[in-house]
């Protein structure tokens, strides 16, 4: 009988500190959700700060592991100046890949699903759920250096929107040249044009991909 009140006191036990134990816990858990959403506004706070200020014309850096190319967005293709400028600030792009390179013709990255390795039969179908109306500018032609955005096709997308965060530079301008009014320019690269071809060089498989990553340390924003 003793034994028997011993055993069921000892489980009384065990268990009120088995609740305190999964209370302390659960209450860590919830206090670092706390903080990771704190952090998290605190960060969309300051987006939308830069971005409430952001130059008509601002600088950003694309810093990779090839080097870095510093491009300025214009200011006559202000949806796609305010995406490319939101997700830069937020850091969508950094670890991101340039997934298709094409020597003599331009480098193209901003996908999300290029942070996978496994996802590699489906780099360039990848973005946030969103496209950019299409925003085309004459005077905004593929030049060396040309910051445009990529798009699925005319049969998906009559209307040429942009996809929501992949976009492409141009090497070779004469090669590019057939995509002026197809694909929106927004921007051109004022620093860096040997680093896209270091990129254009880089050995590709058959999908046009590095074999190496060439990767997108970061896109900061270039503050004066």
């Amino acid at each position: 009988m003793k034994r028997t009140l011993f055993l069921a006191l000892s489980l009384a036990v065990l268990a009120v500190v088995a609740v305190s134990c999964g209370g302390k816990k659960k209450g860590e858990l919830q206090a670092q959700e706390e903080q990771e959403a704190a952090a998290d506004s605190l960060k969309q706070i300051k987006v939308m700060d830069k971005l409430a200020n952001l130059a008509e014309e601002p600088l950003f850096d694309i810093v990779t592991n090839y080097g870095t190319m510093r491009v300025k967005l214009y200011s006559g293709t202000p949806k796609h100046r305010e995406n490319f400028a939101k997700l830069a600030l937020s850091g969508y792009y950094d670890g991101l890949l340039f997934h298709r390179v094409i020597n003599g013709f331009m480098i193209q990255g901003g996908d999300p699903l290029t942070k996978d390795p496994a996802n590699a039969a489906r780099f360039g179908t990848g973005g946030p759920d969103y496209t950019v109306p299409a925003e085309f500018v004459p005077e905004y032609n593929h030049k060396k250096g040309a910051l445009a955005a990529a798009r699925k096709g005319d049969t998906a997308n009559p209307t040429k929107a942009s996809s929501g965060s992949q976009f492409y530079i141009v090497q070779d301008e004469v090669a590019c040249a057939q995509l002026d009014g197809q694909y929106t320019v927004f921007g051109e690269t004022v620093e860096g044009l040997s680093t896209i071809d270091k990129i254009a060089s880089v050995e590709v498989n058959g999908r046009d991909c590095p074999l190496e990553d060439v990767k997108i340390i970061s896109i900061k924003l270039v503050e004066e």
